[in-house]
């Protein structure tokens, strides 16, 4: 496994480097710079051993109004076209909402004609730019597809091209008590399924509140009650390339977060 995260402050490919060799990544978001300097970071990733973990096409590419929506998927055309020339291990987003809040929830997201949609657009995604060194993901989410494994394994096969593959991020998966108290569970059942797939993976942690009614909140690592000894041990027998990437944190708490997870991993004779 390769662990990474954000990294702030850097105006250059070597600055960027560094960065990453002070905190002990070894795997990277790529950083969103325009066409003609990638080639200067590509060089200074490959010289530090740093894989390019992700490329974020965030965006809403099922906006209800048709322009926005058209929009979005140029975008992710974009961004998947730059993954494919840095060789990233994935494009990433979110499937999209039909609501008002991209990333929120929305009764028409969990709809019959809303997974199709979606597969739809993912196919024609791919399709514009049919990338031969990267892959298109959609990030695991609590409140749209794909929520579980079912339903990621029925994207996989309703999309249907090789082009397309898996991000997981366990903390998304976890939209219940039931989940919660069985995270290892469902992380080991998520992994062994679709391991082969799995491109990258998010690295958080969340916590079941005591108030009515359900009350679950993402927080750093270590401070909820997600099985990380599961989660290390299912990602680090896939494959010794995945990255594991820290995310949504105040700059401030990603070295207690990566400390954490450091220390799971040695317990579990893990390398990370």
């Amino acid at each position: 496994m390769r662990l990474g995260g954000p990294v702030f402050n850097v105006s250059s490919p070597e600055e960027w480097v560094a960065a990453h060799r002070a905190e002990g990544y070894r795997a990277a978001y790529w950083p969103g710079v325009a066409e003609a300097e990638e080639g200067a970071y590509l060089q200074a990733a490959q010289a530090a051993d740093l894989v390019i973990a992700e490329v974020g096409a965030w965006s809403n590419p099922l906006h209800p109004e048709e322009d926005k929506r058209r929009e979005a998927i140029v975008h992710c055309q974009q961004q998947l076209a730059t993954a494919d020339r840095v060789g990233a291990r994935c494009c990433v987003n979110i499937a999209g909402s039909r609501g008002e809040k991209w990333d929120g929830p929305c009764a028409d997201d969990l709809r019959e004609e809303t997974f199709a949609l979606i597969a739809d657009t993912v196919r024609e995604i791919l399709d514009a730019v049919r990338p031969t060194r990267t892959f298109y993901t959609l990030e695991t989410m609590p409140w749209m597809y794909p929520d579980s494994l079912e339903s990621y394994q029925r994207l996989v096969g309703a999309i249907h091209r090789p082009g397309f593959a898996v991000h997981f991020d366990p903390a998304n998966l976890v939209n219940c008590p039931s989940r919660y108290f069985r995270s290892g569970a469902l992380i080991t059942e998520f992994a062994c399924a679709l391991g082969p797939l799995i491109r990258s993976c998010h690295a958080k942690d969340i916590r079941l509140g005591e108030e009515f009614t359900v009350h679950l909140s993402e927080v750093a690592p270590g401070e909820g009650g997600l099985d990380h000894r599961a989660f290390l041990r299912a990602v680090a027998a896939l494959d010794p390339d995945l990255p594991v990437m820290l995310e949504h944190l105040p700059p401030e708490k990603y070295p207690a977060a990566a400390r954490h997870l450091r220390e799971v991993a040695a317990a579990e004779g893990l390398d990370l």
